[in-house]
């Protein structure tokens, strides 16, 4: 309960994050049949950049705001275009002020059809939110504990969409329950796309991770990850976007990105990304 994003708001491991995101949303937009996202750790929806707490840290200048004006490849641009727009939406140029959370950015991609549960247990944070998409009719926000979530709000009446969970990783054993709750989730609806956020810091835990999930019997697993620096380096060096069931076309989208992506936010030489199939044939390029 400790745990507030907006010391993290917009930093590197929250554009990966919401790069995936995007790319998941614009594929489901394909087809006209509604889908629903189901956010089970919402924050608080949208973070002032220029506040205390992500002044204290300024983590965004080496995330959104590498990224938010750089010179990008005409095979890239396009792909990043809807997560950057939404950035853009929540701010007047030039000034970079306002970062939006997961919540905020899959509301700006919606279709009047579309709908989000955006599910958050900090009381502060989830009366943030109630303000944020008051009056909203395609967004239900809910007080709960989001690990509660993949078992009460599975499957969705739409029968399409994304579950994201990112939880604050602040406890011990969360590696475990991420794997435990994506286990209880994927019975109750195997054909939904779920992606999960993970740190990259111990790299024991991580590889202790993305065992315990090759042995899951869930039959889709996509590792999508970077470092901005190299292994043993002080704090958070990296993240990944675990992606069950991911459409046919992202791996593809993701070897074009995670290259831009890289040059963008990389912190030293020893910088990586890579694309994983936990889980599943790899697809051909």
């Amino acid at each position: 309960m400790n745990y507030r994003h907006a010391y993290h708001a917009g930093n590197f491991a929250d554009v990966l994050k919401h790069v995936v995101l995007s790319r998941l949303i614009e594929y489901l937009k394909r087809k006209d049949k509604a889908f629903r996202v189901i956010d089970t750790h919402a924050g608080s929806g949208l973070y002032d950049l220029g506040a205390d707490e992500a002044s204290r840290t300024a983590e965004w200048r080496d995330g959104i705001g590498r990224l938010i004006d750089a010179q990008l490849p005409a095979p890239i641009a396009p792909l990043l275009r809807p997560y950057l727009d939404a950035v853009r939406a929540q701010n007047s140029r030039p000034e970079l002020r306002y970062y939006p959370g997961s919540p905020l950015i899959a509301r700006h991609l919606f279709r009047p059809q579309d709908r989000l549960s955006a599910i958050e247990l900090h009381p502060q944070e989830a009366e943030q939110l109630n303000e944020l998409f008051a009056g909203d009719f395609q967004v239900r926000v809910i007080e709960l504990d989001g690990w509660l979530a993949l078992g009460a709000h599975l499957p969705p009446k739409e029968k399409r969409g994304i579950v994201l969970v990112d939880p604050p990783f602040e406890k011990e054993g969360e590696f475990g329950r991420l794997v435990d709750g994506l286990v209880k989730a994927h019975r109750r609806w195997p054909t939904g796309v779920y992606a999960l956020w993970y740190p990259i810091k111990d790299m024991a835990a991580v590889r202790r991770f993305r065992e315990a999930l090759s042995q899951t019997e869930i039959p889709k697993i996509l590792d999508v990850w970077q470092t901005v620096c190299g292994a043993g380096s002080e704090g958070l060096i990296g993240s990944g976007v675990i992606v069950v069931n991911p459409n046919f076309e992202l791996e593809g989208e993701m070897k074009l990105i995670l290259p831009a992506l890289a040059s963008a936010l990389k912190r030293d030489k020893r910088a990586t990304f890579g694309l994983d199939w936990l889980a599943g044939e790899p697809r051909p390029a």
